[in-house]
């Protein structure tokens, strides 16, 4: 994987490639910041002396005419990975490419505001902090299981600061909850066949009793009804996670998240 950047890009469609094949007997090494004519030279060598093909992501022209003629010689198999592409978007968009390698990755604005909600999201998890819920973007409330805090991380990677509160009948919500906007709050619930289920999974896996009392159907019954007062009370919508990926809803509070946004 030869790149004038990190080489991330060329290495993850190599690897979705392989496992094609199983993966069986693939070896994949990454060579990145590729910036001269001389590395490729070293690079071609070595893949000559192996069974290889060089795939590559190189947007400087010079780098990536330099490699397909290195290779050439040595008669070594090449992939351009992102060429075909770009090659696409200029033809309907009649604009040249500016060809500077790690676009992608720049340190921009939008990356760390990615990192600010991942921290944000670590931070104000499981009820932490209450009080860092009046500072961020979306609040997701539910019982033990409802998969709150893996939805919070996939909504921080969007750039959406979220945070979670634990719904437990023994422990009144903190008041900082029933200050927010409704359209900040958002409830998760699930089927209790399905909770005690998962429940029971968890149980195990830690080597405890599968028949304690937080997998007990009485126990997610109290459990639930309990939730679902609580989001009576703070006006909220609910989303039923129940067989649904995190992707899934993680999706859906985004569409309630920014339809409320467009209200507000």
């Amino acid at each position: 994987m030869v790149s004038d950047s990190i080489g991330e890009t060329a290495e993850f469609v190599a690897r979705a490639a392989a496992s094609q094949f199983d993966g069986n007997g693939v070896e994949i090494k990454r060579v990145p910041y590729v910036s001269e004519e001389q590395q490729l030279v070293n690079i071609v060598e070595e893949a000559s002396e192996k069974t290889a093909v060089i795939a590559h992501t190189l947007v400087v022209n010079e780098l990536r005419e330099a490699l397909m003629r290195l290779a050439r010689e040595k008669a070594i198999p090449t992939v351009d990975i992102l060429g075909p592409m770009i090659q696409g978007i200029e033809l309907v968009t009649l604009r040249e490419p500016v060809r500077k390698p790690g676009l992608l990755h720049q340190l921009d604005e939008q990356y760390f505001r990615k990192v600010e909600a991942i921290e944000f999201a670590v931070k104000y998890d499981d009820g932490k902090d209450p009080r860092g819920i009046l500072h961020g973007d979306v609040v997701l409330v539910g019982i033990s299981r409802t998969s709150k805090t893996p939805v919070c991380m996939y909504l921080a990677h969007k750039r959406i600061k979220a945070s979670n509160v634990p719904l437990v009948p023994e422990v009144p919500p903190p008041e900082e909850l029933f200050q927010l906007p409704r359209r900040k709050i958002i409830g998760l619930t699930i089927s209790p066949r399905i909770l005690n289920g998962i429940r029971s999974e968890r149980l195990k896996t830690l080597g405890l009793v599968g028949t304690a009392d937080y997998a007990s159907m009485e126990r997610i019954l109290r459990e639930l009804d309990y939730a679902e007062s609580i989001m009576r009370r703070l006006g909220c919508p609910i989303i039923d996670v129940s067989n649904k990926a995190v992707e899934e809803t993680a999706a859906k509070v985004l569409e309630i998240y920014f339809r409320g946004e467009r209200n507000v």
